[in-house]
This record gives C-alpha cells, structure tokens and sequence, in this order.
C-alpha cells in the first residue's frame, strides 16, 4: 500500500526516476549516455546562459524558440535539454508515448554528435503517472526552466547535506519549495506558472511519500475536505502530512491500495465531480465508520517527548522506504523507542521480532542455513529459516497489517556476509532472487511490502566506521541526540514525572555534555538514570560504575576526567540555579549547609 501508481507498467517509469535521481542529484552522470558527466553544474549553466537567460526570440512553439535559442551550442548542452524534457514527461500519462519522444528526439537531433534515447528509458514514457493538464504543456519552458534551476541550485549544496536532503523527504520538500529562481525566464514569474514540475518532482523522488497529485487546488482540497477531517489525528499546516495521514487512515479502514482519484473516494473531496458519471462503478465506503490510525500522542507522551513531530516523520520515513536506522550516543533509548514504534504501528507485540547483531553472527543465524539435528534418530543437519525469513513468513500470511523486524546494534555485525542477499531486496522490493541454500526449483524469495525493518546503531562504537555506503543508501537515519529534541527533554520530563526534586539530575548530565560538546557522540544519554525509586544514592552509584567508566574510555590520554566529578558538577548546577547561595539537600530540597 502507499501512494505510488500501480497502474500497469508503471515500473518502468519509478525505474526512470530513480536513475534520474542516480544520474542528476547523487552525480554528474547522464541518463542516455552513462558515465559521461551531463548533469554538471558547467553544462548547467551553459544551459542556462542559453535557455534560461535569453531573451524571447521569435517563434510560434516551444521547439522553434527553443532551437535558435540553443543554436550553435556544444553537444553536451543539447543532451542536457533533451535529459531535461525526458524527466519533464516522466509524470505525465499516456497510452502512447511517441509525440514525447518525438520532442525529445527532435531536441537531441540538433545537435553536431546526436544520441539516442535508449530502450529502456523509451518504455519509462509510458504510461505515465498522472494528467497534468494542458497547462502544464503551455507552460513548457517554465515548468522545465524550474527543474534546470532546482538542479543547479541543488549542485551548491555540500555532498553532505545532499545525502541528508535525499535522506529526509520532508527536508527535501523544504528545499525545492524554498527554491528562489534567479533566471530572466523565471525571476518575475509567479510560481504557479512552474509548480506542477515541483509537485511531479516531489512524487518522482519520493513515489512512497507524496502523493502521485500534480494539482495544487486539488491536494489543498482533499487536505480541507469535512469527510475526511477525521482522519487527521496530528494537526499540521502543511498540505501534504495532511494527505499522508488522511492515507495512513484510510488503508487502515479499506483494507487495500486506494488512490485519491477514484470515484468512491473522490467524491467525498470534489464537489464538481459528477457521482451520476456513468464511469463510477464502485461502491461507496462507508468512510464516517473506519477507524481512525494510531493516535501517536499517546505514544509520545509514554516515550516523555515534548512533541510527536520525530515519530511522525519516522513513520513517514518508514512508508517511503521502509527501513530506517536509529543513530546516536549510548543510552538515548534507541531500541527502546523502537521496539515500541513498531508495536504501536503494528497493533500487535506478535508482529514485532528483535534480534541483535554481534561479531560472530551470521548469514546462516540471520537468513537461513543448516543446524545441527537429529535426522531419523541419526546426528545431521536440518535447513533452518533465520527471523528475516520467518518475519517474511508472518508479513505475507497477514498482509493487510504492518510487520517489524527490529536489528538491534545492526553495526556490530559483519554486515556484507551477514545481509547478503538482502543488500539487494532492500533497495528493490519487488524483486524476487534466489536464495545461498535454496534449490533451482524452489520458490524465490522477496521482502513482503508490510515488512519494515528499524536498525539501532551506536554512534560511539567505533565499529560504525564500518557501515559501508551500499547499507548507507538503502536506509533512511535517524539521530537520537541528548543536545537535540526530543532526546533532550526526556530526561527531565521523566524526572518530573518519576522523581520528585530530582531535576538537578537532569542539569548536571547538561552540564557533562557542555563539556564533552566537541564530541557529541560521546554524550550522555537519559537511559542511565531512568530507574525506578532514583534519589542521590542511587545516581553517585550511576554516576561512578556506568557514566565515569564510559567518559574514561572516551577521553582516553585526555587529563579533563576530573572535570566530571559529580560532586563538582552538582555544586556548579546548584549554585547556578540558587543565586541567594543557598544550597540544596541529598535529597534535592532547600538546604543551609553542605551538599553532602
């Protein structure tokens, strides 16, 4: 279920995209002539300099503009405007795509050394995904002017924060929509002349986040539609979490894949959409009885964060790609946030299965592979499925409900002998492959679509330098930081909670971290001191056996251990907090003395 298409043959078109994706934002590679450097911010701005900054010229259409305008150039400029408009009918919908290769031929045939649109990419023109309106094709130049600045644009952003950007779909949306055009094309233009390139973008990049609606009147009017309010449990501004969590409850409800286009669901957001059409053919469901998705409040408020904003944008990571890696310090409640995520997404604790990865695990432990048994009342061995394959198992015999499988520590492992075949299902989940032990006439195996896996890493194991860029690619991240929300106010939420006049626990571990800011993976995280029945005892305990021994190992040859003496730090907190001098008690009230 989600929000990509499923209309036949649209595979080829997702594949289109993702390589785009590859070839224009992750390099400076081409899609027709591959390893040849088209996408590149030198031909982008010669590109520019002809396309985008010219003045008008004369001509009737697009095409005859567009050739005098791109007259004399270098051949990579003309690939680079035919790669463009390749990406530009990507989205649209059509039986036959022959009118858009044409164009796209057309711009390429200009060209002193012409290429040609390969196979493959000719297949990704059809069927398409959605109608953009004719529009769309009047505003040609401004719809693919925008795509050749977002581009250029995104080539000034650091690798980094590229990876990051491509990592978070919401973080994504935040840059194209804040794209600011500099061009003489676009510059004085308003955004609606260009804004279904960004909306197609949107659903081109992250087909499991955005919905395939190009219309910006149409997503604004689903988001404010009274029968469908309901379905909103996290109030949001922004249209399209509205529409994300409008889907997250209503597949709970219809129990299959739905698109917002369909007759029985349109009408409840349309209102000039004619019912009586003689095209609507399915039955109404009944909407004002589906349940409303999992309030995640609740869940946040169990958890002691300040807000749902971070579990929110975790499931939201966990439709699009469905596998996601917890990261951070020691002791900032990685597994545990994880472990119950998933059994509030799931609904059910027997949907959720936890291992641990550790140096001398394997493929055979993880997958699957021969035990030692007894075989007719002789010593041999048996082949056994691993919890990936019984986990699979559970997801497809149930698959209207959300399976978890949770990696705890998943940098521990030796990743490549352990994953093995799974490095390459979890990038294509509609694959199938056969398995190391599985037989040439047995069934091959795929990861089930409700299946979604949550990794826990541990950013101060220096093991995480092993966690080589294949994995990194194929999950989304997210940091648990003690100096970042919501880890940051878990602590003191819980001791206010849990512990009466114990808040000062929560400064002295604040001013530890001060301290060990320049190296923020070394930070201590609330886990330590959320123990039931914690007074002063119990945290001097905490303090000398868990928290110093791990500050030791970090700070390794560095004398500044004596900085971290919890009596100093507590003294310091304290008196910070007590301008009059006044001290606090053991037990954390309104003292004349000594806090010992």
């Amino acid at each position: 279920m989600g929000s990509r298409s499923t209309r036949e043959g649209v595979k080829d078109v997702y594949t289109a995209a993702r390589k785009w994706v590859d070839c224009a934002l992750l390099n400076d590679d081409s899609l027709f002539t591959p390893g040849k450097p088209i996408w590149s911010s030198q031909w982008l701005g010669k590109l520019h300099e002809r396309f985008l900054d010219s003045k008008d010229v004369a001509g009737n259409s697009f095409d005859e503009k567009l050739q005098v305008q791109l007259e004399d150039s270098k051949p990579d400029v003309y690939q680079l405007m035919g790669e463009a408009l390749y990406f530009y009918f990507l989205i649209v919908s059509t039986k036959n795509s022959s009118n858009e290769q044409q164009v796209i031929d057309k711009v390429l045939n200009w060209s002193p050394s012409p290429v040609v649109i390969p196979q493959e990419f000719v297949d990704g023109l059809t069927p398409g995904i959605a109608n953009p309106g004719q529009f769309f094709h009047n505003a040609r130049q401004y719809q693919v002017g925008f795509l050749i600045e977002f581009v250029e644009q995104w080539k000034e952003q650091r690798p980094n924060d590229r990876d990051r950007l491509l990592g978070d779909p919401w973080a994504f949306k935040d840059f194209v929509t804040a794209i600011d055009p500099q061009s003489e094309l676009l510059r004085n233009v308003n955004s609606t002349r260009y804004r279904t390139q960004r909306e197609a973008m949107l659903h081109l990049v992250f087909p499991d986040t955005f919905e395939r609606i190009v219309s910006v009147p149409h997503k604004r009017s689903i988001a404010d539609a009274n029968a469908l309010a309901t379905y909103i449990s996290e109030p949001t501004d922004d249209v399209d979490r509205k529409l994300a969590q409008i889907r997250q409850s209503l597949e709970i409800g219809l129990q299959r894949q739905f698109d917002f286009y369909d007759p029985d669901i349109r009408k409840h957001w349309d209102a000039t959409f004619d019912s009586d059409n003689e095209y609507v053919a399915c039955k109404l469901p009944d909407l004002p009885n589906l349940p409303v998705a999992n309030d995640l409040q609740t869940l946040t408020k169990e958890l002691y964060f300040e807000n749902s904003t971070l579990l929110q944008s975790i499931g939201l990571l966990l439709k699009d790609k469905r596998q996601v890696i917890f990261q951070g310090p020691p002791g900032t409640g990685k597994t545990f946030v994880a472990q119950e995520l998933a059994r509030h997404l799931a609904g059910s604790e027997d949907r959720v299965t936890l291992v641990q990865f550790h140096p001398s695990y394997a493929y055979e432990d993880f997958v699957q592979g021969f035990r030692p048994s007894l075989v007719n009342g002789q010593p041999g061995f048996e082949l056994r499925d691993g919890p990936l394959l019984i986990a699979a198992d559970k997801a497809r015999n149930e698959p209207h409900a959300k399976h978890f499988l949770i990696i705890d520590e998943i940098n521990r492992g030796s990743l490549a002998s352990v994953l093995g075949e799974l490095y390459f299902l979890l990038e294509y989940r509609e694959e199938e492959i056969s398995l190391q032990y599985q037989g040439q006439a047995e069934e091959r195996f795929s990861l089930p679509d409700n299946l979604y896996i949550i990794g826990t890493m541990n950013t101060a194991d220096r093991s995480i330098a092993l966690v080589d860029l294949a994995l990194r690619r194929r999950f989304y991240f997210v940091e648990f930081h003690p100096d970042e929300e919501p880890v940051k106010s878990v602590l003191r939420n819980w001791l206010k909670k849990n512990a009466d006049g114990m808040e000062w626990v929560a400064d002295v571990v604040d001013a530890a971290n001060n301290k060990l800011k320049d190296d923020r993976h070394a930070a201590i995280g609330p886990s330590y001191f959320m123990k039931p029945d914690l007074d002063r005892a119990a945290v001097e305990r905490i303090w000398k056996h868990s928290v110093l021994p791990y500050i030791e190992e970090r700070l390794f040859g560095d004398d500044r251990i004596s900085e971290f003496d919890l009596d100093e730090l507590y003294a310091a907190v304290t008196s910070a907090s007590q301008p009059d001098g006044g001290n606090q008690g053991e037990d954390g009230t309104q003292s004349g003395g000594n806090s010992e």
